[in-house]
């Protein structure tokens, strides 16, 4: 596995981004791999390299770059009150989709100049916060982002001009959306209105609710994990991004 942290240049400065693909063959299709809200750590890098082994140029990028370069924090960021957790909600509480999706651009024209990253389509998946980062992603860019994924994002279905129930139709590649059973920031109801908005704009993908689990039901060093929704949310990623 060949990876690095280099910087990738946007209007708005450096953005300071996590890199992996394998070390043999290629190019590889590029993914972009967006953070939760408790940003950059060892275990979204741990993902990032897992899906890389099966063979793709995988972008972990941090999305916090804007506020400075000290925005990655340490085990105590869930804990409310913590300094972590509320360094991170100051930042958090400002993020909105369209200067993202200007990072995406960045990103994409990255790729188009590396030689191990394949031309033409790519894949961008995000949990959490970036959950409407990757499906708005999807509609911003629809000749390039050709597959797309939301494990429990937050908040689809809102009140933004930018909220990605909106932008369904301008879609030409394919969505998955995987929402938990329990999840306050992504109750059943808003994910029945989702899936209700999703097929009346005949966006082509799917939208599945996980039984039984929690937000954050992905990562392994959460509590909430659940190995069976976890290793089928991989198994759905990889299935998604076999048709790049």
């Amino acid at each position: 596995m060949i990876e690095a942290t280099l910087d990738i240049t946007t209007k708005d400065g450096a953005m300071e981004t996590f890199v992996c693909h394998p070390e043999r063959g290629g190019p590889y299709p590029a993914i972009f791999l967006l953070m939760d809200a408790p940003g950059i750590r060892e275990e979204l890098r741990d993902m990032a390299r897992r899906l890389a082994t099966v063979g793709y140029y995988v972008l972990l990028p941090n999305l916090y770059y804007r506020a400075g370069r000290d925005t990655m924090y340490g085990p105590t960021v869930l804990e409310a009150g913590s300094d972590d957790h509320t360094a991170m909600r100051a930042v958090r509480t400002k993020m909105t989709i369209p200067p993202v999706m200007e990072d995406v651009g960045a990103m994409l024209a990255y790729v188009d100049g590396q030689d191990m990253a394949k031309a033409g389509p790519v894949g961008a998946h995000g949990y959490c916060m970036s959950g409407p980062y990757a499906l708005a992603a999807a509609a911003r860019y629809p000749d390039r982002v050709k597959a797309a994924a939301s494990f429990y994002g937050t908040w689809l279905v809102n009140d933004a001009e930018e909220s990605p129930h909106l932008t369904f139709a301008q879609v030409k590649g394919e969505i998955y959306i995987s929402c938990a059973e329990h999840d306050a920031l992504a109750p059943l109801d808003m994910v029945d209105e989702l899936r209700r908005l999703f097929e009346a704009a005949g966006a082509p993908g799917e939208i599945e609710i996980q039984p039984g689990v929690h937000h954050g039901f992905a990562f392994p060093d959460r509590k909430v994990y659940d190995r069976d929704a976890a290793e089928r949310h991989w198994e759905r990623l990889f299935a998604l991004y076999a048709k790049l």
